[in-house]
């Protein structure tokens, strides 16, 4: 039982007789101060309950253990589940995660980057909107904060982390050339890098094997990839326009709206004699196991895009940037056979 409660580091170094730099030195390695003055403190804290800010002591460090991370749409499942596998990442190595969303806006991503400049981060993971980024707002936190970008391929940071689309887009199309009738690709809006490198990897990997590439377009700079897929795949299918009966949409997100487009309008997915379409989709979203049939789809490597990330962010900020050189490190997709093609 506690005798009373203590708010401050310098009452709880007062009442246990030991030193305010020594009590500071505690909590930032309790390794740093010797065993008996170790188990005094211990014994100190457990006695007087108390709970040093520990928000506090990591700002006024000459060099804080936050980390930033910035995603474009946290409500998308994909960057919710990079920014869970990067949060315990950072805490498991001592460090403090601060999480931002840029909604999909470039106002938005701007603040996230003021904002986050404010806490003196050790470094950051950001994941830029793409093309409705301020590349000069980002280029300015880079060079104050040291950064590596993954998902979103900007020319900004130390390094980046992602997904071969070249690879992985080329697998599924191969795949689905194989075994039907070949696809065409319904893309996203090309709200990012990805929207593009994807589209020319289908066109590549198409014409690499004899096939004519045909693309369903989609402007705007929307984020809503379900909706999108549900309407135009509604819009689509009731005026006749679908070039074939096979679509590889450019991320599962679409291809989650595709599939309830396809349900809506009668029309069965599926690789067996009684199905109407195939689908498939690019991501291995969370969801998409779970979809009705179940989407076939490219799995990207969440844990090693979040492992190459966050260690080379940790080297950067340890050691200092290796190469002079921005560095590019690309995970290779893998093929997920599911129901619906």
């Amino acid at each position: 039982m506690s005798e009373r409660k203590i708010q401050t580091m310098e009452g709880f170094a007062a009442a246990s007789g030991i030193s305010r730099p020594t009590v500071s030195k505690f909590f930032n390695d309790p390794e740093s101060v010797r065993a008996s003055t170790r188990e005094r403190i211990e014994a100190a804290l457990e006695k007087y309950n108390y709970t040093p800010n520990l928000f506090a002591v990591n700002q006024n460090r000459r060099k804080t253990k936050n980390i930033g991370i910035i995603v474009p749409y946290l409500a998308d499942p994909f960057f919710a589940e990079m920014a869970r596998q990067i949060e315990r990442r950072c805490i498991n190595a001592g460090y403090w995660p601060i999480l931002f969303s840029s909604h999909g806006q470039r106002e938005m991503e701007i603040k996230a980057l003021e904002t986050l400049l404010s806490f003196k981060p050790a470094g950051a993971l950001v994941a830029p909107l793409g093309r409705v980024s301020d590349l000069e707002a980002l280029q300015r936190f880079t060079d104050e904060v040291p950064t590596v970008t993954f998902d979103s391929n900007q020319q900004i940071g130390e390094a980046f982390v992602g997904s071969n689309n070249q690879q992985s887009i080329m697998l599924i199309v191969d795949y689905l050339c194989r075994t039907g009738e070949p696809p065409c690709f319904f893309e996203m809006p090309p709200v990012n890098p990805n929207a593009i490198k994807r589209r020319k990897a289908y066109i590549s990997a198409m014409e690499q094997l004899g096939h004519t590439p045909e693309i369903i377009r989609v402007g705007g700079q929307s984020w809503e990839f379900e909706h999108i897929g549900l309407s135009e795949g509604k819009r689509l299918i009731t005026e006749g326009k679908l070039p074939t009966n096979t679509v590889l949409c450019s991320n599962d997100r679409i291809a989650i709206g595709f599939l309830a487009a396809a349900y809506q309008m009668g029309l069965r997915v599926g690789a067996g004699p009684m199905c109407a379409m195939r689908i498939a989709g690019h991501d291995d979203h969370p969801w998409a196991q779970f979809t009705c049939p179940p989407l076939t789809t490219v799995g990207q490597d969440y844990s090693a895009i979040v492992d190459g990330s966050v260690e080379r962010l940790f080297e950067i900020v340890t050691s200092g940037p290796k190469n002079e050189s921005r560095e590019e490190k690309l995970f290779d997709g893998k093929l997920v056979l599911r129901a619906s093609a």
